[in-house]
């Protein structure tokens, strides 16, 4: 049998291309051999100058205008066939020599070799030797006929001249053949095949080859005009062989005429094809295979067969038929052939006819029948020992393993393409499943897959290729480790151990083998290390970008979330970055990885490799890195793998539908899951970035980076020193606050950052956030659960509870002249997110709060208490107890009333600690704005301490007399007038509004000026939050606190200008004495913006509350008027009534001045609460206590 034949076969003229001379280089003989192939087919019209009737020609209907001679050039030649007399075609019919002059300087050898080359071509009927490249000697010997020379020239020149060459050859073949013609009908030869009996010249077997002498002779006469390219003298011949073949029963020949005529046919009608030339075809070549049968079964006597020829007519219909809508028919005919290869003795019959069913099933599209015959050829190769045919076993396995979806990376990348781009495959006529996740492996194939890797891997170690046994061990073991025993595994280990021992040292391989890699994540970024867009149209270039960080959300971030399929990442050029990946070894022996590390094929990333060992059956996940080195995009497919002496790289996207398929029941086992390891959510890819050198500021709290403990409304000073460690210095910085209890950040020494800019690489700054504890509240606090069990609970804050600052800060910018490019010239910025790590426990608490109210008299006296200044040593308060004990009234001569009204605090201690409380009341005087918050102004008062103990509760009590508005006028009555209008009247004046304002700011003046501190040991101070506790309990009467009374009164001495109650140090003598006349003045301040007419009176009563001025008893003598004095007081001023006094006894005395009010105001009623316009409105001053001295 022949390989690659077909209908028109049997026009075609073969021609033994081979070399001669010197050895020619491979390169040159492939090109000149593809020179030569290229003329394959030389038109009839182009022969006209070549060719010469000499006698009338045999062939009478010769197409020289459409017809053409075909050529089949047969590199190296063929051995002669023993069928040449049956089939011309057969026939190597002209010897075509290449030689390379170069590298034959002497053309007589050349010739001689020319010579010797043509002997074993008996029937050749031309000769030619086509010299290349001759040297100028050569060029100038004498010409021979049989050697052609190829002068060097251009590409051009050189296909002119070896077409005109192959033109004259073909030229000579045609004249050639019409002398065969004319011999063969003339001479009275026997044409035999090796079917003839090989008898003496007087058997019968002569006489019947006498007999279809004819009958061949014409069929021979036929083959020849169909080899001339004239198929109407062709098919006219085959038709007088086919009747004369019948009439003499030459069974064989009359089916070879038969199939000339098909032949003939086909040429004739070349490039049309009808369905009843179709139908003609079939039938003829059906009757061809049942006469090639007949043939054999009459001459089986002879035994030899002739099934090859049956077998060749039935792939040749079955070619001419490879259409996909007569598949069924094609099917049934290469079956048919398939069974008849047991007939075939030669085992090269059989090869041939396996590869061309295999060849003929691909055609047809059914992939995995190609596939079975294509290993039927394989196994075939693999009888002979040879390393040849083990190679061409091995190659023929390779081209099935795409039908059985094992093939090599190297031989289909779009094996491993993403799973929306496979398409859909067909085998065996039927339409499969689209390849969406994974066709690896395929449960119903898994035998059949590992016999094929197992006969490639088999073969590839015959034939001496270590890089394909490499492949196929590693696809085996990859793809098929849970159907292989512990020992089959060890064996393919093995394998790959000595195939990679005969590869040099480097050699990398498209397939992967074990182990198995997914991406694992990718490790949260540090918060120093977040990554802003830039833009540099804002002042606050910061705002509106989200970070670069693998975070779905940060408290950061403003506006919405972008809908991407895939994470933007971005990294910088120099920094380290970090991957984390997971490996898995299910299969029982030990696994060493000698390297692995990042695949990167953008050429902007150095990785670092790392070694792993694999126990058996186990999973690890390893922490893989790199170093970015220039700016653009990065794209990491998967890992470089240095394992069983061979590189692979191994695709994250593998065993992500590797995983899929075992998560849909597709593939055999999970290699993770097997090995102990958790689902893990698939992650895919993000893109990547790379950015230029960015500043790196690097955080660390002064004094150490673990939590500060403070209690409630401490107070306490963090430093913060920051460090560039990057390699651009630092130009733009701000601090911002995020996170929970914001307010506890006093203050930022924001100046200080932005004064060390810019800050160079290495450079430092230091400043300082001042911070308050807050308070603890149910929602972000919890039982403190170190603390004794014995002892009362314990409330700390939870974790993630402290503010946050966060620094954004930038490198240099780079300017760009086009506004439309500036955007993105720019170099991204930086975030450094720094937790104030702040841990607050539970300090003081408040149980409850409440407004006292008592009376205490005023001592009419020279010698006055002097308040204390909070910046006062202890030593001072220690030496002046009884004037701290007096600063707790401060006797003002102009107030209204000397009801004192007095804030009771309840606080509890449940910490283990004791806490010194000091209660501190800020005056009106004016202080520099500048002070700092913790240095109080120095017209404060404070008060003694207070002593808590642990887990005790002590009383604060604090005064709230120095907190009268200055003035009383109608603002302050604005609320309670509102309501006495109409509820459909809802407009507000401005001055309206502004007085209301006032007003709330005056109320929360009285709270801020009382400031209530702690401090416990010799660090730790702070301050107690009362703004909640104090508006709680002087909801109801803080307006009896703020409001003061229409009429102040006060007394004096008037001969001494002492006011009773004035500040200052006067001598301890008491200017007040029995049986002396004392002059004094009661003073009266009209506190409101309206004049006042009011009727005064002046009462003085002993130690018992009698009247002293009145009845039989007195003991006071005046002078003067006390009673029913009628005054005018103007606005916001005071006047001044004298008298005089005479006190007859010693001892205790209390003045007290009191007016009725005429014609008072509206603001006057609304004061007094009067119910009524007629009611009359009266002011008492507050009793002032005299002491008398002398002897009655």
């Amino acid at each position: 049998m022949e390989p690659d034949v077909s209908m028109e076969t049997m026009s075609t003229i073969r021609i033994a291309v081979v070399a001669v001379g010197g050895a020619i280089p491979a390169g040159r003989l492939r090109e000149y051999a593809a020179a030569v192939g290229r003329h394959a087919r030389v038109e009839l019209s182009a022969l006209a100058s070549f060719y010469s009737e000499q006698q009338k020609s045999p062939f009478a209907h010769q197409p020289w205008d459409s017809g053409a001679l075909r050529l089949r050039f047969v590199l190296g030649g063929s051995p002669p066939s023993p069928w040449e007399d049956f089939q011309s075609h057969r026939k190597i019919l002209a010897v075509l020599a290449l030689c390379h002059c170069p590298a034959s300087p002497d053309l007589d050898i050349v010739a001689h070799h020319f010579a010797a080359a043509c002997r074993p071509y008996p029937h050749a009927l031309a000769r030619r030797c086509f010299a290349f490249f001759p040297s100028d000697a050569q060029l100038r010997e004498e010409k021979r006929d049989d050697i052609v020379l190829f002068p060097p020239s251009d590409v051009q020149k050189m296909e002119f001249h070896m077409l005109t060459m192959v033109q004259d050859l073909a030229a000579s073949l045609l004249m050639e053949f019409e002398k065969c013609v004319l011999r063969t009908e003339s001479a009275g030869t026997i044409l035999k095949t090796p079917l003839d009996s090989q008898s003496s010249l007087g058997s019968e077997e002569v006489i019947k080859a006498k007999k279809r002498r004819l009958g061949r002779a014409q069929k021979t006469i036929g083959d020849y005009c169909l080899l001339a390219g004239s198929p109407v003298d062709a098919n006219a011949h085959y038709s007088t062989a086919i009747e004369l073949a019948r009439l003499t029963g030459d069974v064989f020949w009359h089916a070879g005429a038969l199939e000339g005529s098909v032949c003939a046919l086909l040429v004739d009608r070349t490039g049309g094809r009808d369905p009843i030339l179709e139908e003609e075809v079939k039938y003829r070549y059906y009757t061809v295979i049942q006469l090639y049968r007949r043939a054999f079964i009459q001459d089986n006597a002879q035994r030899v067969s002739t099934v090859s020829f049956e077998l060749e007519a039935a792939l040749k219909l079955a070619r001419y038929l490879c259409r996909t809508e007569l598949a069924k028919e094609v099917v049934e005919l290469l079956m048919g052939a398939a069974d008849g290869a047991k007939s075939l003795v030669d085992a090269n019959d059989r090869l041939i006819l396996y590869v061309e069913i295999a060849r003929l099933f691909g055609t047809l599209g059914y992939q995995r029948k190609a596939a079975f015959f294509s290993r039927q050829v394989a196994q075939l190769y693999l009888q002979q020992d040879s390393a040849s045919a083990a190679i061409s076993a091995m190659q023929v396995l390779t081209m099935t393993t795409n039908a059985y979806h094992v093939q090599s990376r190297r031989t289909n990348p779009k094996l491993h393409a993403p799973a929306q781009e496979l398409g859909t495959s067909h085998g065996d006529g039927k339409k499969m499943q689209p390849q969406s996740v994974v066709s690896l492996f395929e449960s119903q194939w898994s035998s059949l897959q590992m016999v094929l890797l197992r006969e490639i891997l088999v073969s590839s170690v015959r034939a001496g290729d270590p890089l394909s046994a490499w492949s196929a061990a590693a696809r085996l073991l990859r793809s098929f480790y849970p159907l292989i025993t512990p020992a089959g595994q060890s064996g393919l280990a093995s394998s790959l151990a000595n195939s990679a021992d005969r590869l040099p040292v480097g050699t990398r391989c498209a397939d992967p083998a074990l182990p198995f890699i997914r991406l694992h994540s990718f490790p949260l970024h540090p918060s120093q290390m977040d990554i802003i867009k830039r833009n540099p149209l804002k002042k606050e270039w910061w705002t509106g970008s989200a970070p670069s960080g693998p975070f779905i959300y940060t408290p950061f971030s403003k506006g919405g979330t972008t809908d991407n399929s895939k994470e933007e990442i971005t990294w910088v050029v120099g920094e380290p970055v970090q991957v984390l990946v997971e490996l898995a070894n299910p299969c029982s022996f030990d696994l060493v990885v000698e390297s692995i590390y990042l695949s990167v094929h953008s050429g902007n990333f150095d990785a670092f490799p790392v070694s792993v060992n694999l126990p058996p059956n186990t999973a690890k996940v390893i922490l893989l890195s790199g170093i970015p080195t220039k700016v653009g995009p990065i794209s990491i497919p998967g890992c470089i793998v240095h394992c069983f002496g061979v590189i692979t790289e191994h695709l994250f996207r593998d065993v992500d539908n590797l995983l899929l398929g075992a998560a849909q029941g597709l593939v055999l086992s999970d290699p993770f899951r097997c090995c102990g390891s958790g689902k893990l959510k698939n992650v895919s890819f993000p893109n990547i970035s790379v950015v230029p050198p960015l500043p790196l500021l690097v955080s660390h709290v002064v004094g150490g980076n673990s939590s500060t403990i403070l209690y409630e409304g401490e107070i306490r000073d963090i430093r913060i020193c920051l460090t560039n460690a990057g390699t651009v210095p630092v130009e733009q910085a701000h601090i911002t606050l995020s996170g929970k209890n914001q307010d506890s950040v006093i203050s930022m020494a924001h100046d200080k950052l932005t004064s060390a800019l810019p800050l160079k690489p290495g450079g430092e700054v230091t400043f300082t956030v001042t911070l308050k504890a807050w308070q603890l509240s149910l929602a972000d606090s919890e039982v403190d659960a170190s603390r004794n069990s014995s002892s009362s609970a314990r409330r700390i804050s939870k974790e993630g509870s402290s503010p946050l600052l966060a620094i954004y800060y930038a490198g240099p910018s780079t300017n760009s002249d086009e506004s439309e490019n500036k955007e993105a010239s720019v170099p991204p910025g930086r975030r450094l997110v720094l937790p104030l790590n702040v841990c607050v426990l539970q300090g003081l608490r408040f149980v409850k709060a409440r407004l006292l109210s008592m009376e205490i008299p005023a001592h009419v006296s020279d010698s006055f208490p002097k308040p204390t200044n909070i910046n006062q040593s202890s030593t001072e308060e220690d030496d002046d107890v009884q004037d701290k004990d007096g600063s707790l009234v401060k006797i003002d001569p102009y107030k209204g009333c000397w009801g004192i009204r007095l804030l009771e605090l309840e606080l509890s201690n449940p910490t283990d600690v004791v806490f010194e409380v000091n209660v501190s009341v800020q005056l009106d005087n004016p202080t520099d704005e500048h002070t700092p918050v913790r240095d109080y102004e120095s017209a404060d008062i404070r008060y003694r301490k207070t002593r808590i103990d642990r887990e005790y509760s002590a009383r604060v009590l604090i005064p709230l007399e120095n907190f009268k508005l200055p003035v009383l006028d109608g603002s302050v009555f604005l609320k309670d007038s509102q309501t006495d209008e109409s509820a459909g009247n809802k407009a507000f004046s401005v001055t309206e509004r502004n007085a209301k304002a006032e007003l709330n700011a005056s109320i929360n003046n009285l709270i801020s000026k009382i400031k209530v501190q702690w401090q416990s040991g010799r660090n730790s101070s702070g301050e107690l939050n009362i703004k909640e506790a104090t508006q709680a309990a002087l909801q109801a009467s803080v307006m009896d606190i703020l409001l003061p009374d229409p009429l102040t009164f006060g007394f004096r001495i008037a001969n001494t200008s002492v006011e009773i109650g004035e500040l200052g140090d006067q001598s301890s003598k008491n200017p007040i004495a029995a049986h002396e006349m004392t002059q004094m003045e009661v003073l009266i301040r009209n506190n409101t913006k309206e004049t006042i007419e009011m009727s005064l009176n002046v009462t003085c009563k002993d130690v018992a509350g009698e009247n002293c001025f009145e009845g039989n008893s007195a003991t006071v003598l005046w002078a003067g008027v006390l009673g029913d004095i009628n005054l005018k007081v103007p606005p916001l001023e005071e006047v001044a009534h004298s008298f005089s006094l005479y006190f007859l006894v010693p001892g205790d005395y209390t003045l007290q001045a009191a007016a009725g009010i005429t014609n008072a105001t509206d603001v006057l009623r609304a004061r007094a609460r009067a119910d009524s316009a007629e009611e009359p409105i009266f002011c008492r001053g507050s009793p002032f206590h005299v002491r008398v001295t002398g002897t009655a």
